[in-house]
């Protein structure tokens, strides 16, 4: 099996603002880790990434380690940390085959620039890959969940990532409208720790900002099926540790901006939707994608407000990963939406 996986060669990584994912060839998900670089502030070196770095964050010494995202609001911000992220995930995957340099398909936010594209390509080829591909979020997750993308129907994908959000618009293999905003799940922690601070006087940290969106954050409030949670941090005035409560009735009140983010790129992508294509979407709804999309009620939300059915993608966080993989299998045949190197 071992053996099957190193002769093929073949990886495809989801470069995510919030996690990464892996995919090898005859294998499917192999890694899955948060998108962490920890960096010593002093020299430089990556001293860890990954999940080992994710439990630094926000507990690092100032100057003397740096945990740090290389990838923020789904645009690549340090390459030299995305250089390094990629090196680790092809070591720790192929570990003593690593001689073999792979063909290496990664998926990147929609909205980045030709030249960030460029870096990434170089990023992937220096990190020891033979050849490299890049492939948007939008159209891997599109092909991730099994959307009819090559056929003369119209289909709609909503990737909802840690960074950003991406709704586009896919039709006979090509997007006809897309759009972006940065207004991902990072924008929905940003909301409810501004809330906490401005309501509770609390300080938290992000990692216990999203915990509170994953256990009690709801895009529509619901009096019926309020949920409370204990929360931890620094009392804004004394300093000192403090727990207070909060519910989900407040969170979803407290998210709503951000989210109205999610529901206007939406809505942008709709105006700009051929016709005969806003037809086949109105019959066959929008589908979700990304780790943002599984907030609760998000799908009613999105409905009420464009008026068009919404809906889960089956295993919406691996979307993107499994679409890059089917179009690094069948590289000639997506040909035209892949850029190579």
């Amino acid at each position: 099996m071992q053996f099957g996986l190193f002769s093929s060669k073949k990886l495809a990584i989801d470069l995510g603002t919030s996690n990464s994912y892996v995919w090898a060839h005859g294998e499917g998900v192999v890694l899955a880790e948060p998108s962490v670089v920890a960096v010593d502030g002093v020299s430089g070196k990556v001293i860890a990434v990954g999940a080992e770095a994710h439990e630094m964050l926000g507990k690092t010494a100032g100057g003397d380690l740096i945990a740090q995202k290389p990838l923020k609001e789904g645009v690549v911000a340090d390459f030299l940390v995305t250089q390094a992220m990629i090196r680790y995930f092809l070591d720790k995957t192929l570990k003593s085959s690593r001689f073999m340099r792979p063909e290496v398909m990664i998926c990147v936010p929609a909205g980045i620039s030709q030249v960030e594209r460029r870096a990434v390509l170089e990023a992937t080829l220096s990190a020891g890959a033979k050849t490299a591909y890049l492939i948007e979020h939008t159209l891997a997750a599109a092909i991730g969940a099994k959307l009819p993308i090559e056929s003369a129907t119209g289909s709609m994908i909503v990737d909802i990532g840690g960074g950003q959000v991406g709704a586009a618009v896919i039709s006979l293999g090509g997007i006809v409208a897309s759009q972006t905003a940065k207004a991902g799940g990072s924008k929905i922690d940003e909301a409810i720790a501004t809330h906490v601070r401005r309501i509770h006087n609390l300080i938290i940290g992000e990692r216990m900002a999203e915990e509170i969106k994953i256990n009690v954050g709801s895009a529509i409030p619901q009096a019926a099926a309020k949920k409370f949670m204990e929360i931890k941090g620094r009392d804004a005035v004394s300093g000192l540790p403090k727990t207070v409560k909060v519910d989900s009735a407040e969170i979803a009140e407290a998210i709503k901006p951000a989210l109205l983010g999610v529901v206007d790129c939406i809505k942008e992508v709709l105006e700009h939707t051929p016709p005969e294509l806003a037809s086949d979407i109105i019959d066959r709804g929008i589908v979700l994608s990304g780790g943002g999309s599984q907030l609760r009620n998000l799908d009613r939300l999105i409905a009420a407000q464009t008026g068009v059915s919404a809906f889960l993608a089956e295993d919406p966080t691996r979307c993107a990963i499994y679409g890059a993989g089917v179009a690094l299998e069948n590289v000639d045949r997506w040909r035209r939406i892949v850029q190579a190197r």
